[in-house]
């Protein structure tokens, strides 16, 4: 189970924390945005001398540029101006714009880059140029008003999502209402995404929650195991052998012994004079049995006595001493003598 939650932990890890940094990308980018969610986009003055600016391919250039104005639940505007007044925007299917402008001259959008300030944009001449014979005038055909293959139009501001796109390739064109050369445009770009709202928070909440998860699955502490061996008697010396120790009772741990052993006790010398070297005291060190003994001690034995209840007690045979004969005399010598 261990490895197991080492390794969950881990791929945790791999996904939260990219998760966490793309919440937090998105929250810096969120914060540019206006009071509406809308993030906007000033343009350099383009200019040219034909009669049109055209972004050929649309989703193309929106695809190798700026890929998240290409998601679902976005929506793109753009406003021109000319110095004469508000710019005509379309939007037509490709062919249909590449057939009617054909004999003009006009201007391809070759790329936008997305930079600090105002965005660059770089332009390749088309069509004939403009001092060529036979070029058609502002009254001409090249007039965009009332023209059938336009998907969307509009005067001063276009807006379109990315369903607009799909399908065949469709062509962007901004130009003068009557059509008239010698361009100069003022645009600005409107990007309007209901997306980042909700994937900002989802992936700050869910990057945390992985994060989290694998702080706990890679910091738990780690229980000890309990090993328990049931075999057969006769196998118990095998195993041990397997295990290398002596005996199965080694294994496992140790209690230790709630009780300390107390101190050994020492006698102090008493007195004036100094002590040769103490000893320690009496019943300090005991012995566990009496095979632990070097020397036994050997105690003096009693004397030996024979005990007898007969009465009177008999004693050893003994001649009687014989009677002592006084000699004759008289009685004061008797007498001092008795005396």
């Amino acid at each position: 189970m261990r490895f197991v939650r080492v390794i969950a932990g881990v791929l945790l890890l791999v996904v939260g924390i990219p998760a966490l940094f793309a919440g937090g990308g998105l929250w810096l980018v969120t914060r540019h945005a206006d009071p509406g969610g809308a993030f906007a986009a000033r343009f350099e003055t383009v200019r040219t001398p034909g009669h049109a600016v055209v972004v050929t391919d649309l989703d193309r250039l929106l695809r190798q540029e700026a890929p998240f104005a290409r998601s679902a639940q976005t929506r793109l505007r753009v406003d021109a101006r000319t110095p004469g007044g508000p710019a005509f925007v379309g939007l037509a299917p490709t062919a249909e714009v590449r057939g009617w402008l054909e004999a003009v001259p006009h201007a391809t959008v070759r790329r936008v880059a997305l930079a600090r300030g105002p965005l660059p944009v770089r332009l390749d001449p088309a069509g004939p140029a403009a001092d060529a014979p036979g070029v058609a005038t502002a009254d001409g055909p090249v007039t965009p008003l009332g023209r059938p293959f336009w998907v969307r139009e509009g005067i001063g501001s276009l807006e379109w999502s990315a369903d607009d796109l799909t399908g065949e390739p469709m062509s962007l064109v901004v130009m003068r209402p009557d059509g008239g050369a010698d361009l100069a445009l003022d645009l600005r770009a409107e990007l309007r995404a209901g997306w980042t709202g909700p994937a900002t928070w989802g992936l700050l909440a869910v990057g945390v929650l992985l994060v989290v998860g694998a702080a706990l699955l890679l910091l738990r502490p780690v229980r000890p195991r309990e090993v328990i061996f049931v075999v057969e008697p006769d196998q118990v010396p095998v195993l041990a052998g397997r295990l290398g120790v002596t005996s199965l009772s080694g294994l496992g741990p140790r209690q230790p012994d709630p009780t300390p052993p107390l101190p050994a006790r020492q006698l102090a010398p008493v007195g004036s004079g100094a002590a040769e070297g103490s000893r320690p005291a009496i019943g300090a060190t005991r012995a566990a049995t009496l095979a632990d003994l070097d020397e036994p001690a050997r105690l003096p034995r009693p004397p030996e006595v024979t005990l007898s209840l007969a009465w009177p007690p008999a004693g050893p045979d003994e001649p009687t001493a014989r009677p002592v004969a006084v000699p004759p005399g008289d009685g004061s010598a008797g007498a001092g003598s008795t005396g």
